[in-house]
């Protein structure tokens, strides 16, 4: 293949074999004639000087996850394995949604055998994996007339295979110093007041005045000859069911406003599911620091994600297992939810089901089976409030915003006959805007904790 610098150069030289021509009278077709012969051979010999784009090695070094919003370093190391130098520009490419800033070529120049690296700076804007493409690799003569270039077959084989997870962004560990410091205070009273709900048996110590007499443990005492008193800890291993439903529903985007997530984000709203995926973390991670078990299920027709929390070491492992979960367009089965549950959690559990309010699919779907659920755990539906809802209802500026505000109002009325359905078969609902919507999700399993409702 050939560069610019071919039109410019046969424009120099064809003005030269015209001045050439007209200075031994010789024919006009001599001047293109001789400009051409001139032109290719040099072209052919840049072409054959240049060091093969295929012969090169290629590695990558680099992080394999990153958290969205923020930034990750992949480097591209390239050896020169030809015996010729390489004078060149190489390409690497990933998917849009890598957010791969940066040159869009970078040249290299290297000796046979030697290594360079090319650095791409990853900003994703998307969860989920995000891999890189095709390493391109043209190699320039030294006049820079023609170049050798990687076939995209050839660029395939030699491209050295990476995937960056891009993590959920998780704005909502900034409050986890505030509810650990809660969950102690919980831990504390507890201990504190002795035997009583949300507390089970923990060791023998000496009576102390100021103990519960009802605390004594007669028959310790009697063995010891000095009274016993019964020592009492905040109950553990509980159970936490987290259900994110990845129906229809959960593409809907909503205005938080708050700075929390990353500005583009924010100014195209942020999808449901990434709220609610960030108030299950907030939730995972207060309740493994808790000592109680969690489970995750990502449901919708079928079942993407069924990860188990039982340590705080664990939630790496459940950060990696939400990234990749995307709504899908399909209308959620509630009962598939109900049996996944069932199936996944024997003994009571809090089962925290994120979803909408919405009263097609919950008045037809969730409603009818949750009798079943009910009778076995205690159940929370945790939903996102959408402001602009507020917002169009209150509209009073001319006839169409009147009528707007109508449907608005129309909808609202919905939620709340919703939530009183709900009410009424002993469900606990959440309904808050993305503001406080992951906080109030998690004060609602601190406040059964302190309570023993758990």
């Amino acid at each position: 293949m050939i560069t610019w610098r071919v039109a410019a150069l046969f424009t120099v030289v064809g003005v030269a074999a015209i001045l050439i021509v007209e200075f031994f009278d010789a024919g006009p077709w001599w001047a293109p004639a001789v400009a051409a012969g001139v032109v290719a051979l040099l072209v052919g010999l840049d072409w054959l000087v240049a060091a093969p784009a295929g012969e090169v090695e290629l590695r990558r070094e680099g992080p394999t996850q990153v958290r969205l919003g923020d930034s990750a370093t992949v480097t591209l190391y390239i050896t020169n394995a030809s015996v010729r130098p390489l004078r060149g520009v190489v390409r690497d490419a990933w998917v849009p949604s890598a957010g791969a800033a940066g040159p869009y070529a970078h040249a290299v120049t290297l000796d046979p055998g030697e290594t360079a690296a090319v650095e791409t700076v990853l900003t994703p804007t998307r969860r989920g994996d995000r891999s890189a493409v095709r390493v391109t690799i043209r190699s320039y003569g030294p006049l820079s007339l023609a170049f050798r270039q990687t076939t995209r077959r050839w660029s395939d084989q030699i491209t050295p295979p990476w995937t960056v997870r891009a993590l959920p962004e998780f704005p909502s560990r900034r409050l986890l110093p505030e509810k650990l410091s809660r969950l102690r205070i919980i831990e504390g009273q507890v201990v504190t007041r002795g035997r009583g709900q949300g507390s089970e048996f923990d060791s023998l110590r000496e009576y102390v005045v100021g103990d519960d007499p009802r605390g004594i443990d007669w028959r310790a005492s009697a063995r010891q000859q000095h009274l016993v008193s019964k020592q009492w800890r905040p109950e553990r291993d509980r159970r936490v069911l987290c259900v994110l439903d990845t129906g229809r529903t959960s593409a809907a985007r909503i205005e938080t406003g708050d700075g929390l997530f990353h500005e583009e984000r924010e100014s195209a709203g942020v999808p449901r599911l990434d709220l609610a995926i960030d108030a299950a973390l907030l939730l995972s991670s207060v309740a493994a620091h808790a000592g109680d078990k969690v489970d995750v299920l990502a449901v919708d027709t079928a079942t993407h994600v069924n990860v188990s929390v039982g340590s705080k070491r664990h939630l790496n492992k459940l950060h990696r297992a939400l990234a990749a979960v995307q709504p899908a367009l399909v209308e959620t089965d509630f009962g598939r939810v109900v049996s996944e549950v069932l199936g996944t959690e024997r003994k009571r559990a809090l089962v925290v089901i994120f979803t909408t309010l919405d009263p097609g699919a919950l008045g037809e779907g969730l409603i009818p089976v949750l009798p079943t659920l009910v009778a076995r755990h205690t159940v929370l539906v945790a939903a996102v409030h959408d402001p602009a809802l507020d917002a169009l209802a209150a509209g009073r500026g001319d006839a169409a915003a009147i009528h707007t505000a109508a449907a608005a109002e129309r909808g609202l009325a919905e939620l709340r006959r919703v939530r009183a359905a709900l009410t009424r078969h002993r469900v606990s609902v959440v309904d808050e805007p993305a503001q406080t919507f992951a906080s109030a999700v998690t004060d609602h399993y601190l406040a059964l904790k302190a309570t023993g409702r758990l």
